[in-house]
């Protein structure tokens, strides 16, 4: 018994070494940050300044709902999650299922010709986009211009500016597609052969047997691209220059945030503007969490 124990102490210690290089990571570089960052949302740090953090208890947790930059930030990013997530979700899942389909001839080309443009770095992505959605000399417009329509101004558009944030986006879904394809090859084929037997459509199979199924796939995709959708920056970043854009269009709420960290240096305000991030994230999360009891279907679940 003693020599079980002995032996069962040594492998927890082993763990625990091999564990140690991500506990200290996590600490020093996660945990340690977030745990500063919330002691600076309560202080007026100015990193270049000479007075060093003050405290001023919860004003920059007040100023947050206050501040109208703040407030049109809110906005423009609330708006783009809810029209970039559904798309997200959508467009690689409708991939996934032509990609899956039998009939359809050169399938391995095809996976890697949707999957290729998520290799390409996204600043470059981001760069090539905006020669091709060029009012003058982009092919869309002049695609549009073919067919009698007039092209727009989709970077300095307020209008098409939100649609083109999408189209930026659309350019990286490769991994997702593929994330749906891989749970769209899990779902036994026996239960299509039934339905059809049973004369389904192939669009009643799809919504009562293939989304039921990979609903836990979706679940995730949604949970993922709700966060990803709340942290958009970089591309409205390249886009203008780090500015609100035309009508503060790009006024995206990660903007709000870098701009007052790295360009006002208001650092304690930055940090109460991060919480709050966090916190809006976590909520979601959580709201989703609590959705999924009514739709989401894990295989072998008694009570479904």
């Amino acid at each position: 018994m003693q020599r079980t124990s002995q032996l069962t102490m040594r492998e927890r210690m082993w763990g625990y070494a091999f564990l140690s290089p991500w506990i200290l990571g996590f600490l020093l570089f996660t945990a340690g940050p977030m745990v500063a960052s919330l002691i600076l949302s309560f202080t007026n740090y100015n990193p270049v300044g000479a007075a060093g953090a003050q405290f001023v208890a919860l004003d920059n947790w007040r100023m947050i709902f206050v501040d109208p930059v703040v407030r049109q930030s809110f906005w423009v990013t609330g708006r783009y999650v809810l029209l970039a997530t559904p798309i997200l979700i959508a467009t690689p899942l409708l991939l996934a299922v032509l990609l899956n389909a039998r009939a359809l001839p050169g399938k391995p080309l095809f996976r890697t010709f949707f999957y290729l443009p998520a290799m390409i770095p996204a600043v470059a992505a981001t760069m090539c986009w905006l020669y091709i959605l060029n009012p003058s000399t982009g092919w869309i417009n002049r695609i549009l211009e073919w067919f009698g329509i007039p092209g727009p101004d989709w970077v300095n558009s307020p209008e098409f500016a939100p649609i083109m944030f999408v189209l930026l986006v659309l350019w990286g879904i490769g991994p997702t597609m593929i994330i749906f394809l891989a749970a769209l090859q899990g779902v036994p084929t026996e239960l299509y052969e039934a339905a059809r037997v049973d004369g389904a459509t192939a669009v009643r199979s799809f919504f009562s047997i293939t989304v039921p199924l990979i609903s836990p796939v979706i679940f995730y995709t949604l949970v993922i691209g709700v966060i990803a959708s709340l942290r958009y920056f970089m591309a409205t970043y390249i886009v203008y220059n780090g500015t609100a854009g035309p009508g503060g269009v790009a006024q995206f709420y990660m903007l709000t945030l870098y701009r007052n960290a790295f360009v006002y240096y208001q650092m304690g305000y930055a940090s109460a503007l991060a919480w709050v991030l966090f916190l809006i994230g976590l909520a979601l999360t959580l709201m989703l969490f609590a959705s999924a009891k009514r739709w989401v279907y894990y295989a072998g679940s008694m009570d479904r």
